[in-house]
């Protein structure tokens, strides 16, 4: 694999504190902490391993039913060892079909779908991440896509991999991305009439005033701003 030194990042954001609440003071009790937030950039060939034998079937198979894989994939990184296709939201049910389908690359399972919330990544908010796993050749792959804020819309995978079905509600609840094409597309952790997303990052904390010893502790949001 390539050193990791390799691979380019791209700045997202600042975070002060230790969770970076925007509006609400600093709930981690030391606001000088910053921290960048990045996201890996696209990684150079050769990638090493067999992640470069899955790149050019996949682009072998995408051409075979007329998709181009630079129009279907926006980037391919390399980072901790694993192999991330970032790819277009229009292309993802082909995409998918393809690695699960072709005799090279057989990614018969889904192992889910997880949502990531970057709010302040401009036009690219939410990220829906899905692992897959070749039974057949003992590889695996993850396919990331990115949605705006104001357009949440990604294709549901349930054609493709019937796995995703609950993670696809799961992450729709929690993060508010709607899954077009779901069979069933309803909250299954939060009540049916809940407002917002939970694992939002710009949704509220929450927190009940307690009583201890004749002291209260109020709510995350109404504590003091440490700077």
């Amino acid at each position: 694999m390539p050193p990791e030194s390799a691979v380019g990042t791209e700045l997202i954001g600042v975070r002060h504190g230790m969770f970076g609440a925007a509006g609400s003071g600093d709930t981690s009790g030391y606001g000088r902490l910053v921290r960048p937030v990045t996201s890996p950039g696209s990684t150079p060939r050769p990638y090493g391993g067999y992640f470069d034998d899955v790149a050019d079937v996949l682009a072998t198979e995408l051409a075979g039913v007329g998709i181009d894989y630079a129009d279907a994939i926006g980037k391919a990184v390399v980072y901790r060892d694993q192999l991330t296709f970032h790819v277009r939201r229009e292309h993802l049910q082909q995409v998918a079909g393809r690695l699960r389908d072709a005799p090279g690359l057989r990614f018969e399972l889904c192992l889910g779908v997880s949502g990531v919330h970057y709010p302040e990544d401009a036009g690219r908010e939410l990220h829906a991440v899905y692992p897959l796993m070749s039974i057949t050749w003992g590889r695996r792959v993850r396919l990331e896509v990115s949605v705006p804020d104001a357009d949440p819309h990604i294709p549901s995978l349930y054609g493709v991999y019937p796995t995703t079905d609950w993670h696809e509600r799961e992450t729709y609840d929690f993060f508010g991305i709607v899954f077009d094409g779901h069979p069933s597309l309803t909250r299954i952790e939060m009540p049916d009439d809940w407002q917002g997303h939970p694992q939002r990052k710009d949704y509220p904390l929450g927190g009940i005033p307690v009583e201890y010893k004749g002291a209260r502790v109020a709510p995350p949001e109404e504590r003091r701003t440490y700077s």
